[in-house]
């Protein structure tokens, strides 16, 4: 074996919190400074869209111990930008640019791929990733179907990987004042909680009319497993570079707000709840679609009511972005990009400075826990079975809706019990040539 092959896998060898021993993934920066070349994590930005480009970037490139090594993107000119803004932090040319994500993975050096392709696309690049040793961080909603977060959580444990589930929301100031408060009991016994979540913004549904494929970008390619369907400017992405993408509202890409907005403030009830890793016992909801033949199509608006097996249950809406823990002794309200802060039942529960023995949540922003779990060899505040776990609420709850019943669940087999039937919606279908 080659000294560069040796080196290779080390690097993408997780030790440390992961397994028996104690050791660290990365020679510790005390020994050599963050910025040293041998200290740092060479890292590849898949997908280099809104999210990517206006959230993910900026961070990763404010962090010492990153270097963005590539980029990856079926839109030539978004991944050109991208590594220009890369080029000029660092101050060289040394950014790599692909189209073809297969590619992308096959860079030698590699250790870590922060995934911001469509929903569609999330199971199938990150499993990819992880199967070659890679460490993932990837955008919620984590899966499309719920039958891939099952395949994609066993297949990170089988690989000791780090994968972290890309959600900022648990490390937000209210939301961690409120998980702290009732987690340590302050709030007495968990009654019930209440996730509001917004509406899409825009008017319309979408311009189903076809267009010419632009020349920059790979159409096809961005399709991939999803069904064929003609290019429109609405389906990919707008023609503003930081606009919400229309494949955001489109059910052949992903389940719209229920699980992609969802999935921040659902992640937060779940810890709160000690359910991270299992889910409810039963849902039932109402929703409304828009017209039929639609080029948008995910829901306009829903309410859903979840029950666990300790007695705790769950009403999730479109409103506003936020989280309402209730407890027999009160009550906790938590605002997340709305007007509103932080309300309680009372006042001083607001003032309550926490007990040296009491649990306190993490608050390390989502891309410095992913970093932080690399290097130490610890787990990351969400891997990839807590975000198949809250993804799989939101994707329950759009079934629900859509057979128009209550239905019980099963977390431990993640079934359906009283409708065996529906259980066929849990595992989409791929266009070939793609599969899990």
């Amino acid at each position: 074996m080659t000294d560069s092959k040796a080196s290779l896998i080390s690097r993408r060898r997780v030790i440390g919190g992961l397994g028996a021993a104690a050791l660290p993934l990365i020679i510790p920066s005390r020994l050599l400074g963050k910025a040293s070349p041998s200290n740092q994590i060479n890292l590849l930005m898949l997908g280099t869209g809104r999210q990517a480009f206006f959230t993910n970037l900026p961070t990763l490139l404010g962090l010492p111990e990153v270097r963005i090594v590539a980029v990856c993107d079926v839109d030539r000119k978004r991944a050109e930008v991208t590594k220009t803004k890369i080029d000029q932090t660092y101050g060289n040319r040394d950014c790599k640019l692909f189209t073809d994500w297969r590619e992308a993975l096959e860079m030698e050096g590699l250790d870590a791929v922060m995934n911001s392709t469509p929903d569609h696309w999330h199971v199938i690049t990150s499993l990819a990733a992880v199967e070659k040793g890679l460490h993932v961080s990837c955008e919620k909603p984590l899966t499309r179907y719920l039958a891939e977060g099952r395949v994609l959580a066993d297949a990170v444990k089988r690989k000791g990987v780090v994968f972290r589930t890309d959600s900022e929301c648990r490390s937000h100031g209210y939301m961690t004042k409120a998980a702290d408060l009732a987690i340590n009991g302050y709030l007495g016994k968990l009654k019930r909680f209440e996730v509001g979540v917004p509406r899409e913004k825009g008017d319309g549904f979408g311009d189903p009319k076809p267009m010419p494929v632009p020349d920059h970008l790979d159409y096809e390619m961005w399709l991939g497993p999803a069904p064929q369907a003609p290019y429109t400017v609405d389906r990919v992405h707008p023609t503003a570079h930081n606009g919400r993408p229309g494949w955001m509202r489109i059910l052949d890409y992903g389940d719209g707000i229920v699980t992609n907005w969802g999935t921040h403030l659902l992640d937060v009830a779940s810890l709160i709840n000690g359910s991270e890793r299992s889910g409810p016992i039963s849902v039932e909801g109402n929703g409304s679609f828009p017209p039929e033949g639609s080029l948008w199509n995910t829901l306009v608006d829903f309410e859903l009511h979840y029950q666990y097996a300790d007695g705790v249950s769950l009403d999730y809406k479109m409103d506003v972005p936020y989280l309402r823990v209730e407890g027999d002794e009160g009550w906790i309200q938590a605002h997340w990009h709305s007007q509103g802060g932080l309300k309680a039942s009372d006042p001083k529960l607001l003032r309550i400075k926490l007990k040296d023995s009491d649990k306190r949540v993490p608050t390390r922003g989502d891309k410095e826990d992913f970093i932080s779990a690399i290097r130490n060899g610890t787990k990351p505040m969400a891997d990839a079975e807590i975000g198949h776990r809250t993804c799989s609420i939101g994707q329950i709850g759009h079934i629900a809706i859509q057979r128009g019943k209550r239905l019980e669940w099963d977390p431990e087999t993640e079934r359906f019990t009283n409708d065996t039937d529906v259980n066929t919606l849990l595992t989409g279908t791929y266009r070939a040539p793609w599969k899990l």
